[in-house]
């Protein structure tokens, strides 16, 4: 029993590295278990063993991609600066992250209609937890006056959307390029420093 379960989670864990390949290779379309299966050197039912189904395989990608991006966040050092924490936990927590895991910043961020709901219930505490470090650092900068009335889920989702902005560009070429740090660095600040200074947008 023992062994046959060390066995299962190394093949999870081998099918999981394929799959996270073959969507930054060829995006979520080429994912399927008979490609997966043919990648690995096994059979389509190491696949439904090991990860239960198509979905359980759209829900494992989904959980390594948040765990993953919860770890980098939560890893960085804190300072007495709450600004510049919150802008590095964007360029050296989610650009680097995603820069490093373009197939699971794909499944995480630019999923559609092809990865069903029932995956992402499954995946939610994954995806709170992650979404919890974030909140953390934005109340650090609500705590000074920093979000000029703003609630914290507010200014998070606009602090998240550019982030995400941000890394479409850079896959889209800008990656590794000498100055793409510099330009999110620019840009996270110049995002925050006007939280301070304007007042949002009234419906």
């Amino acid at each position: 029993m023992g062994r046959a379960r060390v066995h299962n989670e190394a093949t999870a864990v081998a099918l999981l590295d394929a799959a996270e390949s073959l969507v930054e290779a060829h995006g979520l379309e080429a994912l399927t278990v008979r490609r997966l299966a043919d990648e690995v050197g096994t059979t389509t039912r190491a696949v439904y063993t090991s990860l239960g189904s198509k979905d359980g395989l759209l829900a494992g990608l989904a959980e390594r991609a948040f765990q993953l991006l919860g770890a980098q966040v939560a890893g960085l050092p804190r300072t007495d600066d709450p600004v510049a924490d919150l802008v590095s936990a964007g360029t050296q927590g989610f650009r680097r992250w995603a820069l490093e895991h373009p197939g699971l910043f794909y499944v995480g961020f630019l999923r559609d209609t092809s990865v069903p709901a029932a995956v992402w219930s499954s995946v939610r505490p994954s995806v709170q937890q992650a979404l919890g470090l974030l909140h953390q650092l934005v109340e650090r900068v609500e705590a000074t006056g920093g979000l000029g009335g703003r609630t914290v889920e507010q200014a998070t989702w606009q602090f998240h959307c550019l982030c995400e902005g941000l890394v479409i560009a850079d896959l889209r070429g800008r990656a590794g390029s000498d100055d793409g740090d510099m330009v999110w660095v620019d840009a996270l600040n110049a995002l925050i420093a006007g939280w301070r200074v304007t007042a949002p947008a009234v419906r």
